[in-house]
């Protein structure tokens, strides 16, 4: 079996695990709620985080916990010990929804067609004019995420077996650390670590070459449903805060920046850097139907046909209209 076949299928297999036993133990009232996000990624609500906008707003306690990889923030999810996860990539929930996991897509965190990518070693010369020639070669990318969906993406369109690559399942940190020591031929990541990657490679495409190829990147506020569904109001008043962040950004970045680039765990240079390959979407973008009003879920459904072609997961849902719930963006946006 494919070696990377096998470490997806792992992963699919774990969330099963995971979520079949699970008994509803999410209290109706909540007193704590606890974040999922992302180090080395940037977002204008780290400014609320730091400063305590949404506990406030929500009028309690807002834990936040770092994760390396949107598999991790399923998983956490599924046992009760993250409430929502922000900027979850989408392949990682689409694993997680198809295997049987109760989790929504309840707002579009933001788009980095130009923040996600692989990188192949520069002393191998390979381009998109030569990629045949990475059959064989090492590669370490993050298993069940969208720097793996968009590695087999480009694999597929450039015609190159995958089943030839020794393909080993590493974050992005220590995907970025392997590389910079000689030990990959190619590696995939995002955000920090992505430039670092690119500081001894190139990337085959650029993120507008991806797009036209269909592969959208985007991440998504994600959640238990069953959480969402006994604390609407909190919910919305978070998605709430968050867009009143994004609104903020686009008018007064410069005051916001330092709060943020520390908050992510970054200079204020590198932050800057970064964010500018982001787009954060208003309510009102998110709602149309180039996202959450239908064109999301009909990713959704592309991205999970697509693994069931490679073999990476058993079956997709024949509609992941469910896995969308609008209604608290629509009472966010009321607020």
């Amino acid at each position: 079996m494919n070696l990377l076949k096998l470490l997806f299928q792992s992963i699919y297999i774990l969330t099963i695990a995971v979520v079949s036993p699970l008994l509803p133990t999410l209290p109706a009232a909540a007193e704590e709620i606890v974040v999922a996000y992302f180090l080395e990624w940037p977002t204008p609500n780290q400014f609320a985080q730091v400063n305590k906008l949404y506990d406030k707003a929500l009028g309690l306690d807002v834990k936040w916990v770092s994760f390396e990889a949107g598999t991790a923030m399923s998983a956490a999810m599924a046992s009760g010990d993250v409430h929502i996860s922000f900027s979850q990539g989408i392949p990682p929930f689409v694993v997680a929804a198809s295997a049987g996991q109760d989790i929504q897509i309840v707002d579009v965190a933001l788009a980095y067609s130009e923040n996600e990518n692989c990188v192949v070693r520069e002393s191998l010369e390979i381009s998109k004019d030569n990629v045949k020639e990475l059959e064989g070669k090492h590669v370490g990318l993050p298993v069940g995420t969208a720097a793996h969906y968009g590695f087999l993406k480009q694999m597929e369109h450039f015609k190159v077996d995958t089943k030839t690559m020794r393909i080993v399942d590493m974050s992005p940190p220590d995907g970025a650390a392997a590389f910079a020591n000689g030990n990959l031929d190619m590696v995939c990541g995002w955000g920090g670590s992505l430039r670092r990657m690119k500081e001894h490679g190139n990337v085959l495409l650029t993120g507008s070459e991806k797009e036209e190829l269909g592969i959208q990147v985007f991440d998504a506020t994600t959640v238990s449903t069953q959480w969402a569904q006994e604390n609407p109001d909190l919910l919305a008043k978070f998605l709430k805060v968050t867009a009143e962040m994004n609104a903020m950004f686009a008018k007064s970045s410069d005051k916001m920046l330092p709060v943020i680039a520390k908050a992510a765990g970054m200079d204020s240079a590198t932050a800057k850097e970064t964010m500018a390959t982001f787009y954060f979407p208003s309510i009102e973008e998110q709602l149309s139907n180039k996202w959450l009003g239908g064109g999301t879920q009909k990713f959704l459904k592309e991205v999970a046909d697509f693994f069931v072609k490679q073999g990476i997961i058993p079956k997709a849902r024949k509609s992941y209209d469910s896995a969308v719930d609008v209604d608290y963006l629509k009472a966010a946006s009321t607020m």
